[in-house]
């Protein structure tokens, strides 16, 4: 059953039932983008296309919230049950949060991404819990008879003051489940919110600190065997044959076979993004069993040839995508950029004429910037369970993106929707990786020919090299300044292989006359797609660092310069597509200059600021550093953060901190190299990140107070922190850094002194 056909009636959204004990059930829209008036009164409208969760009350009281989105860490699992509890107005100690399964039934959008969860939940979770609430009142002011606008709450009991009558929420939730649904409901006032905007321990931390069994490694099913899988060492090879006479010799080794994850005709859905459709896999009794057969395992690979495949967009038809043959390297791919770079490009946007501003300014300055592919390196490397049989399927393990999923799995193995259950584990890392289950489809056609359950594990090495990739990309900045030095004329030329990062309505779009951004591709057969923040983590890196460069050279403060920009960008816009609010952008560089004391510095560090909006979330940074025996050493980071209502302080806290720390690994030392299409670094001993020592020695998150409707918050505070790093590095050291990794030009200067 497709996901967008899902549409029931609104005097069925809430579908309510008594359950055996007493209590009631209700499922309700979780993202069903409802909108209050101004009264705050919700009214239900008359369809709802998208049913998405559940509240369990027991008769003792107890609310079970059902989480449907995967956790990965971003906190959801805890934050979005929070906004339903709020409006319930049930103390936090009586509410029992449970993972939900996967079930495009009662659940859409069941996936993480974008930082878009409570964004898009907000609404609909509030309603849920006010409207669950407004019944029970109901079921109360019936028993007592009494008008339901006397009966009142406060955590989890009902009142009715002028007879002193009280009851819990457990002893009404029978009745409650028999009664309509309400026209509408009214919503708290935010002033009034007594749970959001507290912190709230993780649901999962004590499980997760004392190792429960909650990730998808820790699978364990009666009668399982573990595969593996030995994929093409290079892209641009596939299977051409194999001798598995040595590895099925091996103790405990079970089979060893040939599979492909996709059918050669599959349209594939927008997040089947894989290069080796085709892998040999191992079946055995042990991991470590697997492992030795695996290095006995004889393969013989050849060239693929130019392909085209199908591929439906994420809400579009289906698309052509070419991909090509041969063996690419990155010196190759950085001769391929830098010649693009000197062409004409696909314009996407023009303001004004940049080319006569640029002929008439009194100072012109060009920079080029250049990011590598990056590996996603998840703590817990690729892995999932499978049962598969004749009529169903089991799979059990973490991905971001299980509605879409299931999809290719019911294609692949030939079964209906209905016969297929999928259940989500935490994810032991995602921003992305988790998007892109190429290894669930493995898993279960691995477990359908082995005709057994199976657990199917990547090694570091099978993760870091078998693609998904932060794609690698290029840019040059041109900007022209008058005689006054004022910003007359801006130009970005951007492009990536295999997709362009450009963002050509930000900032600073509309904050200057002349402005022009273009655009190019690379094709390529290596397996990009999300990285924490796509796109956005690199125009982020080369845009803050253009502008800093660009302030110095008009003689500006670099705060101030921006806040200059912006001004413009609010007072007399260029353009009507400007994506980002002009206001909003200067509080968070006002409230960074002031937490960090930005006026007056200490003369012990050297500092770097950056702002970026990505996510619907504005965020700007000042980073402190000095240089220390020819490495950076980071003393504070201040980051201020505009992502309206923060439900849980500390858990976004933490999701800042943690955004940041991998920001400055990234920027200082991620790179992915490849020769002859074979990735050149498959485990930590080469690929560099960032070690404890080298982490910031403080960190301050800091947000702006305001009652807009959450944001995004897993992605936003990343962007920025590459750029703040390398103008704080440019302070510390007076060279300026285009290419990252920053730490490659860092010891380079170490080597020529």
């Amino acid at each position: 059953m497709s996901v967008a056909s899902t549409s029931i009636n609104r005097r069925s959204f809430l579908k309510v039932s008594a359950l055996a004990g007493g209590g009631m059930m209700l499922s309700f829209s979780w993202l069903a983008g409802c909108k209050p008036s101004t009264e705050e009164a919700l009214a239900m409208p008359e369809e709802w296309f998208q049913l998405n969760g559940y509240i369990k009350i027991g008769e003792n009281g107890v609310v079970t919230i059902m989480s449907p989105n995967p956790e990965g860490g971003q906190n959801v699992k805890t934050s979005m049950p929070m906004i339903v509890a709020e409006e319930l107005d049930v103390e936090w100690k009586n509410v029992v949060v449970e993972q939900a399964d996967l079930d495009t039934k009662y659940f859409t959008r069941q996936f993480i991404g974008g930082s878009q969860a409570l964004r898009l939940g907000w609404k609909s979770l509030r309603t849920a819990g006010a409207t669950a609430r407004y019944m029970l009142r109901q079921a109360a002011a019936q028993s007592w008879q009494v008008p339901v606008e006397e009966v009142t709450t406060e955590s989890g009991k009902l009142y009715h003051k002028a007879s002193g009558k009280s009851a819990g929420y457990g002893s009404m939730a029978a009745a409650a489940a028999g009664l309509e649904v309400p026209e509408e409901v009214t919503l708290e006032e935010t002033k009034d919110f007594k749970l959001i905007g507290t912190s709230k321990k993780n649901v999962d931390a004590l499980k997760i600190v004392t190792g429960k069994p909650l990730f998808g490694m820790d699978t364990q099913r009666e009668g399982m065997l573990i595969a593996m899988i030995v994929h093409p060492p290079a892209f641009g090879l596939k299977v051409k044959s194999f001798d598995d006479t040595a590895a099925r010799s091996m103790p405990g080794i079970k089979d060893v076979f040939a599979v492909k994850s996709m059918n050669d005709n599959y349209v594939r859905q927008y997040f089947d993004t894989c290069t080796f459709p085709e892998v040999v896999a191992i079946v055995g009794n042990s991991t470590w069993e697997v492992m030795k057969a695996k290095e006995q395992l004889k393969v013989e690979w050849e060239p693929f040839d130019t392909h085209i495949i199908q591929r439906k967009g994420f809400s579009s038809p289906a698309e052509s995508v070419t991909v090509p043959s041969g063996l690419e390297s990155t010196d190759a791919h950085a001769d391929a950029l830098a010649k693009l770079m000197s062409k004409p490009a696909k314009v996407a946007r023009r303001d004004g004429n940049p080319e006569a501003a640029f002929k008439k300014a009194a100072k012109v300055l060009e920079r080029t910037y250049r990011a590598p592919f990056l590996a996603h390196n998840c703590m817990e490397p690729m892995n999932f369970f499978a049962d598969v049989t004749a009529d169903k399927a089991l799979l059990i393990g973490p991905l971001q993106k299980p509605e879409l999923t299931e999809l290719a799995v019911s294609e692949r193995l030939g079964l209906p929707l209905d016969k297929i259950e999928i259940k989500m584990t935490r994810l032991g890392g995602g921003f992305g990786r988790r998007s892109y289950a190429h290894w669930l489809l493995e898993a279960a056609v691995i477990s359908q020919k082995a005709g057994a359950p199976v657990k199917l594990i990547y090694t570091r090495e099978d993760d870091m090299t078998s693609g998904i990739y932060r794609p690698a990309y290029s840019a040059v900045y041109r900007a022209a300044l008058d005689a006054d030095n004022n910003l007359i004329a801006f130009h970005v030329k951007t492009g990536g292989i295999p997709e362009s990062p450009l963002q050509e309505n930000r900032f600073p779009a509309g904050a200057v006359d002349n402005y022009l951004a273009e655009e190019f591709v690379i094709n390529s057969n290596l397996t990009t797609g999300s990285f924490r923040a796509p796109r956005s983590n690199f125009m982020a890196a080369a845009e803050q660092s253009f502008l800093d460069e660009l302030a110095e050279l008009a003689g500006k403060d670099p705060i101030e310069f921006r806040l200059e920009l912006l001004q413009r960008a609010k007072d007399n816009p260029v353009g009507t597509n400007n994506d980002y609010d002009p206001d909003r952008y200067a509080g968070v560089l006002n409230l960074v200059r002031e937490k960090s004391n930005w006026d007056q510095p200490s003369s012990d560090v050297s500092r770097g600021v950056s702002a970026y909006f990505c996510h619907n979330t504005y965020v700007a940074q000042v980073m402190d550093v000095t240089m220390e025996k020819g490495q950076p050493f980071i003393h504070n980071v201040y980051a201020a953060v505009d992502c309206g209502i923060v439900v849980n302080p500390d858990a976004a806290v933490n999701m800042g901190e943690g955004s940041i720390v991998d920001g400055i690994g990234n920027a200082l030392y991620g790179e992915l190299t490849f020769e002859n299409g074979v990735p050149q670094k498959s485990n930590f001993d080469k690929y560099r990140i960032i070690r404890h020592q080298e982490a910031p020695k403080n960190i301050e998150v800091h947000f702006v107070k305001n009652d807009i409707d959450p944001t995004g918050l897993g992605e936003p505070l990343f962007p920025p922190t590459f750029a703040a790093v390398a103008n704080a590095l440019y302070k510390a050291t007076g060279k300026r850094f285009y290419d990252q990794p920053f730490g490659k030009d860092l010891a380079a200067g170490i080597q020529r002194m």
